[in-house]
């Protein structure tokens, strides 16, 4: 099992520096270190000027998932009905994150920790810009230019993947926003109001992340042509990282998808990542 000084040596070595904007993704199993091990290196590499982001979704609001029609699938009316009166509401003080990590869990519930407003796809940060970076995230905007992702395009932030595939990489989200007329959908969730539940509904881009495991290919390989690697990798603990510029990844992110994803919606977005919100 890694301690904090190794898992500190091998960020290091990676490229993380002193002040960084950082948005990791991570499997702690594949990193063979626990939560409180992993967020001590990241914090003491990154230093007081530093921020650490996560990703801290929750799924289990939402009745226009694909997530919530698997659960309901056999249910009689009734059911369905005492199922959706008890599903729980997102209180963002409260609520845990789920399907991303024990990492997500350790930042959201650091005591300093700040979590951006969204119901469906907040965020949490720790360090000097969380405040700063988590303060705006429209109700009505998943992951685009009035979530943390925009202000975190503009910090010059860095994406930290450790025992994870592109597959999750939360950035590339944004440059579904930036493609021409992307595909909209409507999505609908519990949310907590003075004190009451109660449902909202809107309309947002759709989110699919069915492809990112070949766009993530695709701009690594485009990385590797450049004088200077865009993405470096090594190992962090027992797994293998990938550091890269997350305002670099959307921009080419915004580029491929508008070449290689077709017009029009898809049907079934994936459970890798965002996807099983939806």
């Amino acid at each position: 099992m890694s301690g904090v000084r190794p898992l500190g040596e091998g960020l290091r070595a990676l490229g993380v520096r002193p002040g960084a904007v950082l948005l990791v993704h991570a499997s702690l199993r594949r990193v063979g270190a626990p939560p409180e091990a992993v967020l001590a290196a990241l914090l003491d590499v990154l230093g007081p000027e530093g921020t650490l982001v996560v990703p801290t979704f929750t799924a289990g609001n939402s009745d226009t998932s694909p997530a919530y029609r698997k659960r309901i699938h056999g249910m009689t009316e009734r059911q369905v009905t005492d199922y959706r009166a008890g599903m729980p509401p997102f209180e963002a003080d409260r609520t845990p994150s789920q399907g991303m990590g024990r990492l997500a869990e350790a930042v959201r519930c650091h005591g300093e920790a700040v979590r951006s407003a969204h119901p469906q796809t907040s965020f949490a940060a720790v360090g000097a810009r969380a405040r700063e970076l988590m303060a705006a995230h429209d109700e009505e905007c998943h992951l685009g230019e009035r979530s943390p992702l925009a202000p975190l395009y503009r910090a010059g932030a860095q994406v930290l993947l450790m025992g994870v595939g592109y597959e999750v990489c939360s950035a590339f989200h944004l440059a579904e926003y930036r493609v021409e007329e992307p595909p909209h959908r409507e999505y609908s969730c519990v949310v907590l109001r003075d004190g009451e539940r109660c449902w909202i509904s809107y309309k947002d881009v759709a989110l699919d992340d069915r492809d990112f495991g070949a766009l993530g290919r695709a701009f690594q390989a485009y990385g590797d042509t450049r004088h200077e690697p865009v993405v470096r990798r090594g190992p962090v603990g027992d797994a293998r990282a990938r550091l890269f510029p997350l305002a670099r990844a959307v921009d080419f992110a915004t580029g491929w998808l508008a070449r290689n994803r077709p017009r029009g919606l898809f049907t079934e977005p994936s459970q890798i990542a965002a996807g099983f919100l939806h």
